[in-house]
């Protein structure tokens, strides 16, 4: 199976600092990407995670090192708090959705929708913005919201979840290679190193 199941919000900062690793691992390995935005809120409540708001202090500081480290070393732009965070991702995230069931490249929606929340203080909560970076990546974006406000959207956004949660990811990024999850985009080289190798899956059992 030469695929990576992607798993994400455009509202995690860590996905947006793996999304240009995740597709020169792609483009270098030769495998395709199934992306599949989950409800991070409901993959945290299912599989241990907290909303920021909730963590413990220490555990909000570290994470603003992190932040900080990973911003360093990908050498990517990032606001450690962004004027539009949280918001509710659900229709620019179903919005890919559309876009990957469509057989669709999602590839540079899903890096402006991140740019938008982590860089630029856009609000993707807001449906022009939306609107907006879809036509800014090229697509008809009337048309596709209409079908991410659809049913079948919803659908999908909500088995993406499950099989997220399925998957024991506790937060996001995700990427689930033959039945294998590598969670957070620091394992980015740990998926690379798992296809190149051709290796059997680990397994947690």
């Amino acid at each position: 199976m030469n695929s990576v199941d992607y798993y994400f919000s455009l509202l995690s900062p860590y996905a947006y600092l793996g999304h240009a690793a995740l597709l020169e691992m792609a483009r270098d390995t030769g495998v395709s990407l199934s992306y599949r935005p989950v409800r991070i809120f409901d993959l945290f409540a299912a599989n241990g995670g907290l909303p920021l708001g909730q963590r413990a202090p220490a555990r909000q500081r570290y994470r603003r090192l992190e932040l900080q480290r990973w911003r360093e070393h990908r050498g990517l732009p990032l606001n450690l708090q962004p004027r539009y965070f949280p918001v509710d991702p659900s229709l620019a995230d179903r919005a890919a959705i559309v876009l990957a069931e469509a057989g669709i490249d999602a590839s540079s929606y899903v890096a402006s929708g991140f740019r938008a929340v982590w860089v630029e203080d856009r609000d993707i909560a807001d449906r022009a913005t939306v609107a907006a970076l879809l036509h800014g990546a090229g697509h008809d974006a009337e048309a596709i919201l209409v079908q991410a406000d659809g049913d079948a959207a919803e659908a999908l956004y909500l088995a993406n979840t499950e099989a997220a949660i399925a998957a024991d990811l506790p937060g996001l990024p995700g990427y689930v290679h033959r039945g294998e999850a590598f969670w957070g985009q620091d394992r980015i080289g740990l998926l690379h190193d798992a296809i190149v190798s051709r290796r059997a899956p680990f397994i947690a059992d």
